[in-house]
């Protein structure tokens, strides 16, 4: 265990040295400005409307604060999806692509064992996507507070869930860099992350139409990648009764939010997914020929 701690300081080392940390922070310092600054001028649109309307004021969890309610939901829908994006770019060469530039040859020669470099890539690529997602989505969601009082009725548990979605992705990211090229194995986690999304697409569609097909093939998708269930089950607990009750007027015909709360034993399948694809990824590695 200390060697794989080792080994996750020195990703966390390597991901400074290679700036990525740096170009994270003022990227997502310019998308927050951007986003923020509209979030401001929504607000003082509402409120210009609620004057002319002859209103002292909008109720924050009212139907008139409606706009600001789905700006702070979707804002956590970039924050899921970007994370997303970093956790396979940032984690896509983590074995595959020292293996290639013939690093590896070195590094295994060291008193080290291959499950423990593994799991010590897989810690400290984790500790980097899981704490930038961690990072944004209390600005984001601290942001809109300040500038227009709202607060998600449970932003503690749906953050949970996006971490969870991340951490994830990142796993299964690692286990392909076992099995892949760096090229291959990027372009399987987009595939399947894209199953999880179609299976939420489908699972809506097949809701609203009251298809049974098309609602179990994309609870099926869902359970073979279960990312998009995490951020539906995260888009509930950021939703005010106003828009829960909403979306059952609706059927759940939205995608993007979910209309029920996650069950507890897909939270659990997804931990435990994670977990498998890297003890996988350990046990591949280790029987691999470099």
């Amino acid at each position: 265990m200390h060697n794989a701690l080792l080994i996750a300081e020195l990703s966390l080392r390597e991901a400074v040295r290679k700036r990525l940390v740096v170009v994270l922070l003022l990227l997502t310092a310019a998308f927050l400005g951007f986003y923020l600054y509209g979030v401001f001028r929504l607000e003082q649109t509402l409120d210009q409307r609620a004057l002319d309307a002859g209103l002292d004021g909008r109720s924050v969890n009212g139907a008139a604060n409606i706009p600001v309610m789905y700006t702070a939901i979707f804002g956590m829908y970039l924050v899921y999806f970007l994370g997303a994006l970093m956790a396979v770019l940032s984690t896509v060469g983590a074995i595959s692509g020292d293996v290639e530039s013939g690093v590896m040859q070195s590094v295994i020669a060291r008193p080290i064992s291959r499950p423990a470099l593994v799991l010590g890539r897989w810690l400290g690529f984790t500790a980097v996507n899981v704490g930038y997602v961690a990072l944004i989505s209390a600005a984001l969601l601290g942001g809109i507070r300040l500038i227009t009082g709202f607060v998600p009725p449970n932003p503690l548990p749906a953050v949970g869930l996006v971490l969870l979605a991340i951490a994830l992705v990142t796993g299964l990211t690692v286990l392909g860099s076992t099995l892949f090229t760096t090229l291959a194995n990027g372009i399987g986690v987009f595939v399947l992350y894209s199953v999880g999304f179609a299976g939420g697409v489908l699972n809506s569609i097949g809701t609203f139409a009251d298809s049974p097909t098309l609602t179990t093939l994309g609870r099926l998708a869902n359970v073979v990648m279960p990312t998009n269930s995490l951020w539906l089950g995260a888009s509930y607990h950021l939703q005010p009764q106003v828009l829960r009750e909403l979306g059952e007027v609706t059927r759940g015909a939205n995608p993007f939010f979910g209309s029920a709360p996650i069950t507890p034993g897909l939270v659990l399948w997804a931990a435990a997914l994670g977990l498998l694809a890297v003890v996988l990824a350990m046990w591949r590695f280790s029987r691999r020929d470099l």
